[in-house]
């Protein structure tokens, strides 16, 4: 049961989505990873406001808020761009909050790998700092960004915690939280045709150690894929890794594992690594003119790197540090977006589904 309206005050824009999703429905569909308690009616409530003003200030400045709520998680976004020329870096000033759990790294794998539970770990995040956006060249896009950000984490009732569960730190400080300045560059490819496409992007963080005890770190990512039309079917090959060197709290792992990593697997459940490398592979064809059948085949590694992680959470969970993951699917075309079921089966010949639902029309 839910609603969906967009409002025009004057010169802004509302669009809000509110979903009163009742507990029992969600614990069917998905675990949840709080505990459920005797909580308030609002954490029964899922759903999102957006405000959009185009003209704050007389002078074409762009006001974003964004606000999204889940189960378990919520996130607010307040972005101010003013107006520059096209041949110059158009700037955002961003500031964020956000609450989520953490259960990439600190959650507990059960049934076999295939599902993620909570460790009791949630993550507070705030940051606030100044996005660039370079003019893109040719197939090139480039941003970069410089913001501080405060982390803390919080336990399933809300309390600060600078420990997990079996005692060992959740933070690089070791005290209740992390403070840092990142300075972010991040360049990306694209180039597409009608039989085929070519994507590439490089994100590189650099930790900032403007005061004594802040985080300094450099940390990379990159992800590369290739699409190819095959007869009737179209393929699609992705490869995504990434490094960290110097101070690293166990969030900053990289977290191996489920949907949209290695499928078969709980968010996590395959390994969590200074380092990490993942494969995707996936083979569409066509069944009718709206129905799609999928091949696909996914594996990921933490190189090795998982016992480099603070407390080394994937060892005393019990992660294997690498997985393969193999399935197949549908995806179903409507007017409105796609709906996409897969079965995987994992390493341990656990089964899971996934639902999933894009590309829906605003």
């Amino acid at each position: 049961m839910g609603a969906q309206k967009s409002v025009h005050a004057g010169r802004a824009k509302i669009d809000f989505n509110v979903d009163f999703t009742h507990r029992l429905c969600a614990a069917m569909m998905v675990h949840s990873f709080r505990n459920s308690g005797t909580g308030s009616p609002l954490s029964l409530i899922v759903g999102s406001l957006c405000i959009k003003h185009p003209n704050l200030f007389g002078k074409s400045e762009k006001l974003d808020v964004l606000w999204d709520k889940g189960l378990s998680d919520s996130n607010i976004l307040i972005a101010y761009r003013k107006p520059r020329p096209e041949w110059l870096a158009q700037h955002s000033f961003v500031i964020q909050h956000s609450v989520s759990p953490e259960v990439g790294i600190h959650g507990v794998p059960v049934d076999n790998f295939s599902r993620t539970q909570s460790g009791g770990v949630n993550l507070c995040r705030f940051s606030a700092g100044l996005d660039l956006d370079e003019p893109g060249s040719s197939n090139w896009s480039s941003k970069t960004s410089i913001k501080f950000e405060h982390v803390r984490p919080v336990s399933d009732d809300g309390h600060s915690i600078s420990r997990d569960l079996h005692g060992f730190p959740v933070t690089c400080s070791g005290n209740y939280d992390d403070n840092m300045v990142v300075l972010k560059q991040e360049s990306r490819f694209a180039k597409a045709n009608d039989h085929s496409f070519t994507r590439f992007s490089l994100q590189i963080e650099q930790g900032i150690p403007l005061m004594s005890k802040w985080l300094i770190f450099n940390r990379f990512k990159f992800a590369a894929s290739k699409g190819v039309k095959v007869g009737p079917g179209f393929l699609l090959a992705s490869l995504t890794g990434g490094s960290i060197v110097g101070d690293i709290a166990p969030y900053q792992a990289f977290a191996i594992g489920g949907l949209g990593s290695v499928r078969g697997y709980g968010e996590g459940a395959v390994g969590s690594g200074r380092s990490c490398l993942v494969a995707n592979t996936e083979l569409t064809f066509p069944m009718n003119h709206m129905l799609d059948g999928a091949l696909f085949c996914d594996c990921g590694t933490d190189l090795g790197s998982g016992r480099y992680v603070p407390g080394n959470p994937g060892l005393r969970h019990g992660k294997p540090g690498n997985g393969v993951g193999v399935g197949y699917g549908i995806r179903v075309k409507f007017p409105m977006g796609h709906f996409q079921v897969d079965y995987a089966l994992n390493d341990y010949q656990q089964k899971t589904i996934y639902f999933g639902f894009s590309n829906v029309a605003s």
